[in-house]
């Protein structure tokens, strides 16, 4: 897959994402590496889809009331790997707006991403985890 093709493949998954018809998520590889860059409580990497699942997605995702939903600023490719920067807003449970801002780069050497590092502000998300019990 080139350049080209791949960037096209992250965009129509964010814009599926930002619909409620898909998301990024849907590409990653069972075995994926997933390392979230920096001092957050859920800093570190995990090992497969199923351990970034359970350890840092979906506890994240219950603690919002409405889907965090992007808003895409770029996406651009050197080789395998694709880079996304974009902004999400959602609801908090406690019905306090969550915002944040993202940089993710995915490593896509075909059809599926095999690792990604994630960078985000770590203060936002940090007080929405703290501050928010899961459903």
């Amino acid at each position: 897959m080139d350049e080209g093709r791949r960037k096209q493949r992250i965009r129509e998954a964010f814009d599926q994402w930002a619909a409620g018809t898909g998301t990024v998520f849907d590409l990653l590889a069972a075995d994926a590496t997933w390392t979230v860059v920096g001092n957050s409580v859920v800093a570190g990497t995990y090992q497969g889809r199923d351990d970034f699942f359970r350890r840092a997605l979906d506890p994240f995702n219950a603690r919002l009331s409405t889907p965090a939903a992007p808003t895409v600023h770029g996406i651009y490719a050197d080789g395998d790997v694709v880079i996304a920067y974009f902004d999400t807003a959602s609801t908090a449970r406690d019905g306090q707006p969550y915002h944040n801002t993202y940089t993710w780069y995915l490593t896509m050497p075909d059809q599926e991403i095999v690792d990604v590092v994630a960078f985000f502000d770590s203060i936002a998300f940090d007080d929405l985890w703290q501050r928010v019990t899961p459903a």
